[in-house]
């Protein structure tokens, strides 16, 4: 087992290394206000045996779950996901994915309506040049807490009476985000946490111990800097190994990184609502604040979408060129999973479909020529199955906000795999090259705290008042089919009637 935590210090601030005691057992933090990355390194014999068994089958898996509470992290954490649970799987070859059904289950503590199988999973296309072996299955389901999760962790993972291990867990569940990540090839399993502020607002307050089992156990304390490249992240602070180090040492490191802020020069916000009133073709608006400008003359302004099943885009639609620009898009540039226009809810079998839209984005040349007040906003149009009946004639359909991003060409024969903090396999960075940096705008809902996933209430038939209708037509059709039958009846008497009439003898004179 090894452990890294990592402390992201706001450059605003003065950066102490009081904030540090070290001991040869541990570290105690007093008041540290900052951004904090927590990995773990578990090896294969580590881990619960039914976890082993089913990653056996497995040649790469991420599972990305996603917070849907507004955040806003420093460099190197600004890399972003719808929110929910993400699965990204490439089983070995002739292995099936539904062995992980029964273990999703029981460790995130989904009901047994949870599928997740051959037919349920979305292939995404990829960018071969980028991996050549990038996981080629999908799932995503809107999960809002990790709090089955964190059970587990502490019953499987931690050790009896391992009150470290059992806390890590427990702050799990106010995480921004957790990714979970193995590979065939190192047989390792990593759990990645980000808490993008501290609990209260005194800072971190906590004393940082190597854990039993732990072979290493790293602390570091930086703030970010000023980089010399444009597509570099650079860094300085103190690192500190438990056991080894006897006070924090200074360090400065730089490193090109694909993920990037927007900066706030530039307009680094979006707004995501649904103009009213909605329908059965509700409008996905997005609001940017006016103007917004590139950070490259390359670079293309993207949005991905993460759609439930309820949920689908027409993609001949979006392929008119005056619709395109009436609504400032571009161009559907991906689009993968359930996307049949005609298909109810309860016949499709994909969790849903993604789609990456790039947008048509003005130029602050054309932003002069207009008030400064007014603001530009993309409209994107969805459509709504037809839902099954519940309950109160309505149903709520969840839709996570979408990712929004500048793509960027880099330089040739630019690496950018050396970032120590790159987060992998989010969904749409694998649609572009391998040399791609992307600069993330931040949600910025209307109120702080506020979900960043949209519900739509969609009219659906009422269950309990259906019972009346199904009465009511049995009884329509027995009555008309009765009504039929007696007409029937009586032109066959009539007709017999005449005939009998026809072929009565006349009387003889």
């Amino acid at each position: 087992m090894k452990e890294r935590i990592t402390f992201i210090h706001s450059p605003d601030g003065d950066l102490d290394a009081k904030s540090l005691t070290v001991s040869k057992t541990s570290i105690l933090i007093k008041a540290l206000k900052a951004s904090r990355e927590e990995r773990l390194t578990l090896s294969a014999h580590e881990l619960p045996q039914e976890i082993w068994q089913a990653l056996r089958q497995c040649h790469q898996l991420h599972l990305k779950w996603v917070s849907d509470l507004p955040y806003h992290p420093p460099p190197p954490f600004v890399s972003r996901a719808a929110p929910g649970l993400h699965v990204f799987l490439t089983p070995h070859l002739n292995r099936s994915p539904d062995v992980l059904c029964p273990l999703l289950r029981k460790v995130f503590g989904y009901g047994k309506s949870f599928a997740f199988g051959q037919d349920v999973l979305v292939e995404i296309p990829t960018n071969q040049s980028h991996d050549p072996s990038p996981p080629i299955y999908h799932s995503h389901d809107f999960l809002p807490s990790l709090r089955d999760f964190v059970i587990y962790l502490q019953k499987k993972i931690c050790p009896d009476q391992d009150n470290e291990c059992s806390t890590a867990a427990k702050r799990l569940a106010n995480a921004a985000y957790v990714d979970m990540d193995y590979d065939a090839g190192s047989r390792e399993y990593i759990i990645t946490s980000l808490h993008h502020e501290s609990p209260d607002l005194e800072g971190w307050n906590e004393e940082i111990k190597c854990r039993r089992n732990s072979e290493k156990t790293e602390v570091g304390l930086f703030t970010y800097r000023q980089a010399l490249e444009p597509q570099e992240l650079s860094f300085e602070g103190y690192l500190t190994v438990i056991g080894e180090d006897k006070k924090p040492r200074p360090t400065r490191f730089s490193f090109p990184s694909r993920h990037h802020p927007v900066p706030l020069a530039s307009g680094s916000g979006f707004l995501t609502t649904f103009p009213k009133p909605t329908g059965l073709h509700p409008t996905l608006r997005l609001t940017f604040p006016h103007p917004i400008s590139s950070p490259g003359h390359e670079c293309a302004l993207h949005t991905y979408l993460t759609l439930p099943s309820s949920l689908f885009v027409d993609e001949y639609q979006l392929s008119s060129p005056n619709f395109l620009a009436a609504n400032n898009l571009r161009g559907v540039r991906a689009l993968s999973g359930e996307t049949d226009l005609e298909a109810p809810a309860w016949v499709t079998r994909k969790w849903g479909s993604t789609m990456l839209l790039e947008l048509a984005h003005r130029a602050r040349h054309q932003a002069r020529l207009e008030t400064a007040e007014s603001q530009w906003h993309v409209d994107i149009p969805l459509h709504l199955r037809y839902l099954p009946p519940a309950a109160g004639g309505a149903t709520g359909v969840d839709l996570p906000w979408p990712i929004v991003f500048w793509a960027c060409p880099a330089e040739e024969g630019s690496d950018l795999s050396g970032n120590p903090f790159d987060r992998i396999y989010l969904g749409y960075e694998v649609l572009f090259g391998p040399s791609t940096t992307f600069y993330h705008f931040q949600p910025q809902p209307k109120e702080p705290r506020r979900s960043l996933v949209e519900q739509l209430q969609v009219p659906v038939m009422d269950l309990p008042a259906s019972r009346w209708v199904e009465s009511g037509t049995v009884g329509v059709i027995v009555l008309g089919a009765l009504w039929v039958m007696w007409k029937s009846l009586r032109v066959s008497l009539n007709d017999w009637r005449l005939s009998k009439k026809t072929i009565q003898p006349r009387k003889v004179l």
